[in-house]
C-alpha cells in the first residue's frame, strides 16, 4: 500500500516513476541542461547579432558618429537601387551555372571512390584536398595562374592552339566569371563527393545483388536505386551549393573585386561596399536581412522540392 501510495505523490512534485514504484530523476530537465550550452551559444551568436542588425537596419547607422531612427527608408531604398539588382541579377546566374556541375562532378566521383577497392583512398583524398586548401588560398594562386603571358592557364591554352595565350582573364567580365566557375566546380565537388559517398555507402548491399540477379544493368541500378535512396543527401548537397553560391565573396573579392566596374560583383560583395567602403552599416544592414529572408526562402523551397516521398 506504501509503494502505491508514493506513485501520485512522486508524480505531483514533477518527477518519473519506475514500474516499480522508484521515483527516477527529471529526464526533461536533464535534457535541458544538456542542451542549455549551444541554446546559450545560439542566443548570443546567433540571435542577439540578428535583432541587433534588424535594428540598425531601420536607422541610419555610419561606422563612425551619430544615428537616428529611418524606419524602412533603407528596404525602401534597396528596392530602387539599380546596383543592387544588378548584383542580384549576377549572384543568381552565377549561382545557376554553378549548381548543377558541382552535383553531377561530385556524384561522378562519388560512384568513383565508394568502393573499398585498392587506391580509393589515395582519390577520396586528391579529389577532397582543393577543398581542404580553401578558396583564399586558390583564388590568389589562380591570381597568378590567370597572368596573360605568364600563366599556367594561358600557357595550356597556348600549347592547345585555342588562344595566343595573352589573354587577360581578370579584366573581362565574362571571361572572369567562366575562370571563377571552373575553379569553384573543381574546388567544392569534393564536399559533394564526400556527402553523396557517405550516402551510397549506407545503401544495403542486398538491394544491389537482387537487382543484379533481377538482371538490372548499371545503370539501371543506378537510376532506380542509388539516386533515389540518395534523395535527401542530394537534397543537402543541393542546399549547401546554393547556400555558398548565393553568398560568394571570398573568390570574387581576391580575383577581380567585382570589377570590371560591376560586372562581377555579387551580392555579399555590394553589401560590403555599402558598409565598409561607404560606411553606410544602416543600408547595409538592410539589405542583409533581405538577402538572409531570401535564402531562407529558397532552402524552403529546395527542401520542399527534394523532400522524401513516402
Amino acid at each position: 500500500m506504501s509503494a502505491v501510495a508514493d506513485r501520485p505523490v512522486a508524480a505531483r512534485r514533477g518527477g518519473s516513476v519506475s514500474p516499480t514504484g522508484h521515483s527516477l530523476t527529471h529526464p526533461p530537465r536533464q535534457g535541458l541542461l544538456l542542451v542549455l550550452p549551444a541554446l546559450v551559444f545560439v542566443a548570443v551568436f546567433v540571435l542577439a547579432p540578428l535583432v541587433f542588425a534588424v535594428y540598425m537596419s531601420l536607422t541610419n547607422w555610419p561606422l563612425i558618429g551619430s544615428y537616428r531612427f529611418t524606419g524602412f527608408d533603407n528596404y525602401v531604398g534597396v528596392a530602387q537601387d539599380p546596383v543592387f539588382w544588378k548584383s542580384v541579377g549576377y549572384t543568381v546566374l552565377y549561382t545557376a551555372i554553378v549548381t548543377l556541375p558541382i552535383l553531377v562532378l561530385g556524384y561522378v566521383l562519388a560512384v568513383v571512390v565508394r568502393s573499398n577497392r585498392r587506391g580509393s583512398t589515395f582519390f577520396r583524398t586528391v579529389f577532397f584536398l582543393p577543398y581542404v586548401i580553401g578558396l583564399t588560398t586558390l583564388s590568389f594562386l589562380m591570381v597568378l595562374e590567370a597572368q596573360p603571358g605568364s600563366g599556367a592557364v594561358n600557357i595550356v591554352l597556348k600549347a592547345l592552339g585555342l588562344t595566343d595565350g595573352t589573354t587577360a582573364w581578370l579584366a573581362d567580365g565574362p571571361l572572369a566569371t567562366g575562370l571563377i566557375i571552373v575553379m569553384i566546380v573543381w574546388a567544392v565537388s569534393g564536399l559533394t563527393m564526400v556527402l553523396l559517398m557517405g550516402g551510397m555507402q549506407g545503401i544495403p548491399r542486398d538491394v544491389y545483388e537482387s537487382a543484379e540477379i533481377d538482371g538490372a544493368s548499371w545503370w539501371q541500378r543506378e537510376r532506380r536505386i542509388t539516386i533515389p535512396l540518395l534523395r535527401p543527401t542530394i537534397a543537402i548537397s543541393l542546399v549547401i551549393s546554393v547556400i555558398g553560391s548565393l553568398l560568394a565573396f571570398t573568390q570574387f573579392y581576391v580575383l577581380t573585386r567585382g570589377g570590371p566596374g560591376t560586372d562581377t560583383q555579387t551580392v555579399v560583395m555590394y553589401i560590403y561596399q555599402r558598409g565598409f567602403v561607404q560606411l553606410q552599416l544602416g543600408a547595409a544592414s538592410a539589405l542583409s536581412i533581405v538577402l538572409v529572408v531570401v535564402i531562407g526562402l529558397v532552402t524552403a523551397v529546395q527542401f520542399r522540392l527534394l523532400r522524401e516521398k513516402d
